[in-house]
């Protein structure tokens, strides 16, 4: 394309021509960095919508006992929006079966001397508690312990927590893997798990506790049991 000229006199000064290229490739640069945004934003929908990740679900909707099943002779009830341990000798255990997952859950103790445990991937034989069953130790000295039955696995390291304050447990199952978080930091980690799924479930030792933001998050590609 011919220059532009602009007379003065008669003199002609060249102009540049029309700066229509420029202009191209700030649109093509535009367009592609809104493609790019686009693409993004549609990847991470994708991806939070990903079934096989899972979603967390509250097993205690802080009214009532629904999806709890109480075994031998135990009291458990709502108080307060919490979940409250009352008294007996047995436990209370999910509907469901579970394989691997986090669970998170806060609790409290009400009495000196408390003892109590979380029991996961357990079967429905033993009385008053799952025989051989998994277990977190809810006890005053053995805090935060992994008990098989009754033979310590993991060592308690967690001092002992006040009666009425409140402690928050983090547990993830993976295959044989476990690993106990107590309020936000790491307390161990094991590979001793011999059981692939199985209840969760409170254990009940004649000591009150109270349990609230009791949920589960089931890992991707596993399901659950009825």
């Amino acid at each position: 394309m011919e220059g532009r000229g602009l007379g003065v006199g008669s003199a002609r000064i060249a102009l540049p021509p029309p700066l229509r290229r420029g202009k191209m490739i700030l649109m093509k640069t535009t367009l592609r960095g809104a493609v790019l945004w686009c693409g993004l934003i549609l990847a991470g929908s994708a991806l939070a919508a990903d079934p096989k990740e899972g979603k967390w679900e509250s097993l205690f909707n802080g009214k009532d006992l629904t999806g709890w099943v109480a075994v031998h002779d135990v009291t458990f009830e709502v108080h307060e929006g919490n979940l409250r341990l009352v008294k007996g000798m047995g436990w209370l255990r999910t509907q469901k079966e579970y394989k691997d997952f986090i669970l998170e859950v806060e609790w409290r103790a009400l009495e000196e001397k408390y003892d109590s445990g979380l029991f996961f991937r357990v079967g429905l034989e033993g009385k008053p508690w799952p025989k051989d069953g998994w277990q977190l130790n809810l006890r005053y000295d053995a805090l935060g312990g992994l008990v098989r039955g009754y033979r310590p696995v993991v060592p308690s390291e967690t001092p002992k927590i006040p009666v009425q304050q409140w402690a928050k447990f983090r547990l993830e199952v993976r295959g044989k893997k476990v690993t106990l978080d107590v309020n936000g930091e790491r307390a161990w980690e094991s590979d001793a798990i011999d059981r692939d799924r199985g209840y969760i479930g409170i254990q009940a030792e004649d000591k009150q506790f109270d349990f609230r933001n009791f949920r589960i998050l089931e890992l991707a590609g596993q399901g659950t049991g009825n």
